[in-house]
């Protein structure tokens, strides 16, 4: 009781506010000394973390981690993934949590969790929110997650308790699952009345990841604004505004396989999600969201930029010109904007760039055609934004001018949009004769090139008296949404171990695969570069999603050793490939086409050429001359980042990159689109570091030291606790000795790559193409070695082609004089030289 006592004195000086601070629900107005969001987000995070043991992690970037299914993180869990699926890497910081809590940067909007065209509609739908949570991954459960979220919300924040309501999971026959009446027993001991504990069914208290993969029962908490003594029961999961859900308690305790049945998790995970906007409606006694002071301070930057009426918080019929929306929507999409540019996510024309493409134009139309904004008013809006979450999220502080040069130049090329759309439209009904229904197919053109939001047609249409087919519009529109939506990227199910496989291997005390010999490579005598091949066991064999002891003939399978010297794809490398003898037969050869890593296990694919059985001894052999493209090409990558700071500045960072035998793909955030002689410059630092032929030195590290390296490249990724540091011309124990600065003079990566043991080795490189297929992010490809000089040579040969062609041209039409020949030819040298840098391949 005691440390009860003292936990919640200890949340309530956080908050610092007196405490009485929650006024009585006879009262029915909060106290002036309400809590800021501020103050009520580290409560959260301080009260797991001193009173239970949870470590603070930060907010994971809205751009989603290795999972091309998904547009936007929209959960809490959604960075966690790895260790619901088994597949976190033994090594990383990852695999060693246990309690974590977090304020997750969550979007939902396209995709399966869709709230765009809802938002403004009402006052409580976002694009972008905060996602409050905890989480136990094999520690706690159910009792302890329920009863640390009572003491948070009755304790701490002291919300009145005749308020709160619990739903639990009430079984379902068909699945032959039972109701979850131990949750139900957890809350009836922690003193909810019965009448406040109530079962609902699958749909509303049975969370899943997806198709397949973990899930579990859970328990909500919902909160009725009305209170007075009431039972407001039968409002709970009715959609109700009176009565909502506040926090999710998720148990995780089954998988979901391919055939719908269900199976015992090995280890069992708590995952709860509490919105930080509904939370402080409740808290600074609102109906609405909008209310809080997580938006107030925008919609009174909104009415003193805009100069007309003040925000007043109608909505539909009541909202007159849809006044109140505008402020919604607007409000809404800025805090939107500049989380996801902060965090690398730019307006654009495919997947989640398009989404975001399609959230800024939404709300410049509402500032344009609605509020009557000066143009440029949205981007002005920023500095609030960061205002009220930069302290949470410091990444907002560090690019706020980008942030708002970004929306400025789409605000400036949708409102041009807008001005062609109109004249389409109007050429369009002049075309139509006496036709009242608008072509389907230019009102889709519009919206799909153009940018034109949907609903902005229709209103223009009604104005004109014309129907627009919605019904054809919606078809093409869902047609849209279902190509975009399929995974980018398929993975060879066959060969990915899934978690009931990843624990099987645990269980059965089946060793992480060591493939330190992937690094085991030299420089020989003669220069060329020696990889030496690696003797194995073979621990496992996997095929059609179970483990086997023995292969035939013919088949294809997952081949698990006990080391290997095989690059397993990650890290944006290409995998290697390859081949195994078996160590008693050197005539059976055993083709490796691809690898992959799970989990810490590495599973070369191989085609079995004879029977191949669990206990076998094979040798390996990498295929080295793709081994060394890939090499050649990735350290020409590091190269690649190393040379566009130093002539683009430090505003650049990487956004990405693709390493194959072929090319390498390399994008990066600027400030301005690269000019031609930028381009130059860049391979000019990188051609002089070749001649340099500097050591590309190697070496592991803590990540917390490799981390505080002045000057390093790292990505948004998860590392394990001990990193490999590359770095060129500069040994790695210099640059992490302590004030070192020798990592801002030359390139210096967390990176698992394979890369060469001296830059002379990549002998020469050029950039084939850069583009900006998104504004603020350009894409560059390059090659090297002899497909550089072959690509320089080829577009030498085209530039003669074309000189000769215009010469001769000159010949048949000169006209003796004053013709314009010559400045045509000068032009056409001007074309050639830049299609030789930029479009040659």
């Amino acid at each position: 009781m005691a440390a009860a006592v003292a936990g919640k004195g200890s949340a309530r000086r956080l908050l610092r506010v007196p405490p009485g601070w929650y006024c009585s629900s006879c009262q029915g107005t909060r106290s002036v000394a309400s809590p800021s969001s501020a103050r009520v987000r580290q409560a959260f995070l301080q009260f797991f973390k001193e009173r239970h043991g949870h470590q603070v992690v930060p907010s994971a970037p809205v751009r989603p981690r290795g999972d091309p299914g998904l547009l936007f993180v929209n959960a809490g869990m959604n960075q966690f993934k790895p260790i619901f699926l088994g597949s976190a890497d033994p090594r990383s910081e990852l695999a060693s949590y246990r309690r974590v809590v977090n304020s997750q940067k969550c979007v939902r909007a396209g995709g399966k969790h869709n709230d765009l065209e809802d938002v403004g509609r009402d006052v409580y739908h976002h694009t972008f929110f905060e996602m409050l949570g905890n989480w136990s991954f094999g520690d706690y459960f159910k009792e302890e997650a329920c009863s640390m979220a009572w003491e948070l919300l009755t304790q701490v924040y002291e919300i009145p308790k005749d308020r709160l309501y619990v739903t639990y999971f009430g079984g379902d026959a068909s699945l032959s699952l039972s109701a979850d009446e131990e949750s139900r027993e957890i809350w009836l001991s922690l003193g909810v009345p019965p009448s406040h504990v109530l079962p609902f069914q699958l749909k509303d208290n049975f969370w899943e990841m997806g198709d397949t993969g973990p899930c579990g029962p859970c328990t909500e908490i919902h909160y009725d604004h009305v209170g007075r003594g009431r039972n407001a029961a039968a409002l709970v999961n009715q959609g109700n505004p009176e009565v909502v859900e506040i926090w999710n308690l998720v148990f995780m305790q089954y998988s979901r396989e391919a055939d719908g049945s269900l199976q015992q998790l090995p280890e069992h995970h708590v995952d709860t999600g509490m919105g930080l906007e509904r939370l402080m409606t409740i808290l600074q006694n609102k109906r609405s969201n909008y209310d809080t002071d997580l938006f107030t301070p925008l919609l009174d930057a909104i009415h003193k930029g805009c100069g007309g009426p003040s925000y007043r918080g109608l909505v539909g019929e009541a909202d007159p010109g849809s006044v109140d929306m505008a402020y919604r929507v607007v409000a809404d999409h800025v805090r939107t904007l500049s989380v996801c540019i902060a965090d690398g996510v730019y307006p654009g024309m495919s997947g989640a760039e398009l989404v975001l493409r399609q959230i800024l134009r939404r709300a410049v139309r509402f500032c344009s055609e609605v509020l009557h904004a000066p143009p440029g008013f949205l981007a002005s809006l920023v500095p609030v934004v960061v205002e009220i979450l930069g302290d949470a999220y410091p990444e907002l502080r560090k690019d706020t001018d980008t942030i708002m040069n970004i929306i400025s130049a789409h605000e400036d090329a949708f409102l041009s949009s807008l001005l062609r759309g109109r004249h389409i439209i109007n050429r369009t009904l002049q075309q139509m004769e006496h036709s009242k229904v608008f072509p389907v197919e230019v009102a889709w053109s519009l919206h799909s090139n153009l940018g034109f939001p949907l609903d902005l047609i229709g209103l223009m249409l009604k104005e004109k008296g014309v129907q627009l087919d919605v019904a054809a519009l919606d078809h093409l529109a869902r047609e849209d949404a279902e190509r975009k939506s399929q995974p980018q990227q398929e993975q060879r199910a066959g060969m990915h171990l899934d978690l009931h496989a990843l624990a099987k291997l645990r269980q059965d005390g089946v060793p992480a695969t060591d493939d330190s010999p992937k690094f085991a490579y030299e420089l020989g005598q003669d220069g060329r570069y020696v990889f030496h091949p690696c003797q194995a066991t073979v621990l496992m064999l996997y095929r059609d999603g179970s483990f086997q002891k023995e292969v035939g003939r013919g088949q294809q399978c997952g081949v698990l050793l006990d080391r290997t010297c095989f690059y397993g794809e990650q890290g944006g490398q290409a995998p290697d490939q390859g081949y195994m003898l078996h160590a008693a037969q050197q005539d059976m050869l055993f083709p490796v086409v691809s690898v992959q890593v799970s989990g810490g296990y590495v599973v070369h694919e191989v085609i079995v050429s004879e029977t191949l059985k669990v206990g076998d001894q094979v040798q390996l052999f990498v295929d080295e001359a793709q081994r060394l493209a890939c090499m050649t090409n990735h350290t020409a990558t590091h190269l690649l980042n190393f040379a566009l700071r130093q002539v683009l500045g430090d505003g650049t960072e990487q956004q990405g990159s693709h390493v194959t035998a072929e090319y390498l793909r390399f994008s990066t955030s600027t400030k301005a689109p690269i000019t031609m002689q930028q381009l130059l410059d860049v391979e000019s630092v990188i051609q002089e570091v070749i001649k340099r032929n500097e050591v590309v030195y190697t070496g592991e590290a803590p990540i917390k030291l490799a981390s505080a390296v002045q000057g390093l490249r790292k990505l948004n990724e998860v590392y394990p606790d001990l990193v490999r540091v590359v770095s060129i011309g500069v040994p790695v124990e210099r640059v992490l000795a302590a004030q070192s600065k020798d990592a801002t003079s030359t390139s210096v990566e967390l990176c698992c790559g394979t890369h060469l043991l001296q830059t002379g080795d990549v002998q020469d490189f050029t950039i084939v193409s850069e583009r900006q297929l998104v504004k603020g992010i350009s894409h560059i490809v390059a090659v090297t070695r002899e497909q550089a000089k072959q690509v320089r040579l080829d577009c030498f040969c085209l530039m003669l082609q074309i000189i000769e062609q215009v010469r001769l041209i000159c010949v048949i039409i000169h006209c003796g004089g004053g013709c314009d020949c010559e400045r045509k030819w000068g032009h056409s040298v001007w074309v050639v030289s830049r299609v030789d840098h930029r479009e040659s391949v």
